[in-house]
């Protein structure tokens, strides 16, 4: 209830502001809402070569990438606590001809904008195992103003970006959207994986910031953030066990979640290597040889560099109780699935690992995501014979 209220009075105050500031003219500009960052960077990049449109980003205290404030770019702190960033943050919401979201924001609940405004959803993730939106299980315990309000943020978006049919059926599903508001144009972020210059310095670097690397192989793991876990700060994995095992051939990178990350202690330096604050997820993916994962997005898009996954998946059966899965998880997940530090181990040791699955599975997730996705995705939104193309396909 205190929740809800809290929540209530915010976007009052939001809507209030937001029309106000709508009476400004509007500007040839677009503003960008920044969670992740990732994709809004390769967007941002390559809407700057084709058009000389005024950029603002708007990066939450969640965004990781470091975004440069260019000569025709604006970069303001979208936190409720910097109340001078936030109302101008509200300002470039109300006045921009194109509004350019990376994941579920309240305030598009009580933006009502001007009737030529295009609200593009570029969600954060390549593709979804657990469920999310109007399918998440865990909304049936929230209150009948917060299902509302969730669905009028999922009817502002005009359109959604998708790397494949399988997951433009999951959002159609998901924000209660069209077929004619998918847009099939590829994850931006993916252009990196098509970049061989780009990923060889990417290695390069690490190489340099951690060198303890060098001459040995990297596992990567990276479990999902647990909603009803967040307060926790124990491992589920035995670091003691993966150090007697791989010591000699493998270093352990470690990407966790910040409650776990606050209270880590390294007792294996020469072999763990704590990469959690570490800004470019892509970049980590390109130096690791073996990902180890669980429910998180991450593997849609590491398919692409055609590497072995495991998936470390100890809590399985509750999980699926609390989020849910699109489909039955060991037919989709494309590796062997453990539920204990010793069977992953033996994974490991014995190379388990089906490539053919590999690669199948790249294929289906990142069916339009072909190395020209930020290319794609601004000629598609931001030229009208694009955008004709684009209803053509559905």
């Amino acid at each position: 209830m205190v929740r809800e209220l809290a929540i209530t009075l915010y976007l009052s105050v939001f809507r209030t502001l937001f029309q106000i500031l709508k009476m400004f003219p509007q500007k040839k500009k677009t503003t960008f809402v920044a969670s992740f960052g990732d994709n809004i960077l390769y967007t941002v990049n390559e809407l700057e070569k084709q058009t000389d449109d005024q950029v603002v980003i708007l990066k939450t205290s969640h965004c990781k990438i470091s975004i440069n404030d260019l000569s025709n770019r604006k970069i303001l702190d979208f936190e409720s606590i910097n109340i001078i960033d936030w109302i101008l943050s509200i300002y470039h919401l109300a006045t921009s001809e194109k509004v350019i979201a990376d994941n579920y924001y309240g305030f598009l609940a009580v933006t009502e904008f001007k009737p030529n405004v295009q609200c593009i959803q570029l969600w954060h993730a390549a593709g979804a195992i657990k469920q999310f939106g109007l399918k998440d299980p865990s909304i049936q315990n929230r209150s009948p103003r917060a299902f509302e309000r969730f669905q009028k943020v999922y009817h502002r978006f005009d359109y959604v970006v998708v790397g494949s049919e399988r997951m433009a059926s999951i959002f159609r599903k998901s924000f209660n959207i069209s077929n004619d508001q998918i847009l099939r144009t590829g994850i931006p972020r993916s252009d990196f994986f098509f970049d061989a210059v780009a990923k060889n310095e990417a290695e390069n670097s690490l190489k340099q910031d951690f060198p303890v690397i060098n001459g040995k192989k990297v596992i990567l793991y990276a479990p999902t953030y647990r909603d009803n876990d967040l307060n926790a700060t124990d491992l589920h994995l035995n670091i003691e066990k993966m150090y007697r095992e791989f010591k000699d051939d493998y270093v352990l990178f470690l990407r966790l979640h910040p409650a776990i990350d606050g209270e880590y202690q390294n007792k294996f330096p020469g072999f763990v290597v704590n990469v959690s604050s570490y800004h470019n997820m892509n970049h980590l993916l390109v130096i690791s040889d073996i990902l180890i994962s669980d429910y998180s997005s991450i593997p849609f898009e590491y398919s692409l560099l055609n590497k072995p996954m495991v998936f470390y998946a100890y809590d399985l059966e509750d999980y699926a109780k609390i989020r849910g899965f699109w489909e039955v998880y060991d037919e989709l997940v494309p590796g062997p699935v453990v539920k204990s530090t010793e069977d992953l181990i033996d994974v490991i040791k014995s190379g388990s690992f089906n490539m053919n699955r590999v690669s199948i599975f790249a294929n289906q997730w990142n069916q339009y995501s072909n190395g020209y996705s930020s290319e794609n995705l601004v000629k598609a939104i931001y030229t009208e014979e694009e955008q004709s193309k684009v209803a053509d396909q559905v």
